[in-house]
């Protein structure tokens, strides 16, 4: 790695030199906020708080909380604090539920979250002489376009690939020299099976890292990941509303991924107080944009569960890190009375070796919720006796029990059986009707 941070500067920043930033640009963020989006000036309004009230970063507990909602209420451009000709890019996240959320960039804000990707990508250890193979989707989804535009703010090559036709992106990988992959954790799966099913040896592709993200994925699953593309692979955590990928991202130490918080200001509070809690607590994270123009989001909910560590990493970087997140608080399952993250069945299912494609079932039968679990068998296990594959379920149903506390059903189905996907792997499927 011949350069080992992007911006020394604020990497190695002392905390007290960031405390002053942070204060600085959150004072400057409030007063726009108030002045110019007439949602936030109400909310102030309500409580009696005046942007003169926020003299120091230590005052941000003061502020309101946005969530996802108020974002989908001012559909489109009502949060914006910029007219619309000030606005060189829009972005839109995939929206399942309701309106889609609409953010919007000026010059500026593009480079912030160019600067923040880059950092990621020098922090996995990319160069300006590496070609960066992005199959994250192009498009108002921000995961193509925000490594896209790091590579370049790197001075990297960047290959524009986009998500889809895998055969092709072998063959691009081959043929143009790739070296590094940025796509989702299911993709870059999907792509190590697809490398080996077409006969060749991913020792003899030139990529020898990958960043990735967009979903949760396991350290389970990094090693099968490393292990089938022979990459080593980093994780970076991003979120439309807040910029997109390069928000917080991993570094050769992989304890955590720092937040580029000169920027993206993180707290963490507990779900059902909204009070903060101490470094190394779980809860909900919490990002305040104080480095954004058009969508500068005050105290903006996540949902993702996640702790934070102000401790100085062995990197040298001075900035908080993040533990990845455990979940979201609004994708997480209750079943019956028990609260369930799908990352904790990928646990239990990579940690007994089982293979990484699996689907978790939903349903309410006489008043009764029913889990059940698909996993892929593998050739090996296919071949078994029907006993021998039982035995299996019975075994993977018990590990489910002592790590979840709630019985699951496993189904062990035929290799290639359950939906692959491009993009974001769809994991559960709840057919309750709560």
């Amino acid at each position: 790695m011949s350069n080992k941070y992007y911006d020394p500067e604020i990497e190695l920043a002392s905390r007290d030199y960031l405390k002053a930033l942070q204060s600085a640009r959150l004072i400057k963020t409030v007063e726009r906020c108030y002045n110019k989006v007439p949602f936030y000036k109400k909310k102030f309004d309500e409580i009696g708080l005046l942007p003169g009230d926020i003299k120091s970063i230590d005052d941000i507990t003061k502020i309101p909380f946005t969530v996802k909602q108020d974002l989908r209420d001012n559909y489109p451009f009502g949060l914006f604090a910029v007219e619309k000709k000030d606005l060189i890019r829009i972005h839109a996240s995939s929206g399942t539920t309701g309106k889609q959320t609409v953010v919007g960039y000026t010059k500026h804000d593009i480079d912030v979250w160019s600067v923040s990707a880059a950092r990621a990508l020098t922090a996995a250890g990319a160069t300006k002489e590496d070609y960066i193979h992005v199959s994250y989707g192009y498009g108002l989804f921000t995961g193509g376009l925000g490594l896209h535009y790091g590579a370049e703010k790197l001075g990297a090559t960047a290959i524009p690939v986009s998500s889809g036709n895998t055969k092709r992106q072998i063959q691009i990988m081959q043929d143009f020299g790739s070296n590094f992959l940025c796509c989702t954790p299911s993709y870059a799966m999907y792509l190590g099976e697809s490398i080996k099913q077409s006969g060749i040896d991913s020792k003899d592709l030139p990529l020898r890292a990958g960043i990735f993200g967009a979903e949760a994925w396991s350290e389970n699953m990094r090693k099968e990941i490393e292990t089938s593309l022979n990459i080593k692979a980093y994780d970076i955590y991003g979120l439309s509303e807040i910029a997109g990928p390069g928000v917080a991202y991993e570094c050769s130490e992989q304890t955590g991924m720092h937040i580029s918080e000169d920027f993206f200001y993180p707290e963490i509070v507990d779900p059902d107080t909204l009070e903060p809690v101490p470094d190394g607590t779980f809860g909900e994270l919490v990002f305040t944009c104080i480095g954004k123009e058009a969508l500068p989001l005050l105290r903006y909910r996540t949902r993702d569960i996640s702790c934070i560590s102000h401790e100085k990493c062995a990197c040298g970087r001075t900035l908080v890190k993040m533990h990845k997140p455990m979940g979201r608080s609004d994708d997480m399952l209750i079943i019956r009375g028990v609260n369930v993250f799908p990352s904790q069945v990928e646990h239990v299912i990579l940690t007994l070796g089982m293979s990484p494609n699996y689907q978790i079932i939903v349903d309410r039968i006489n008043n009764l919720d029913v889990m059940t679990v698909k996993i892929e068998m593998t050739d090996d296990i296919l071949s078994d006796s029907v006993r021998k594959i039982e035995d299996l379920e019975q075994k993977i149903s018990a590990a489910m029990h002592t790590t979840l506390g709630i019985t699951a059903k496993i189904k062990l189905v035929e290799p290639n059986s359950l939906p692959r996907s491009e993009g974001k792997a769809v994991r559960v499927i709840d057919n309750r009707q709560i």
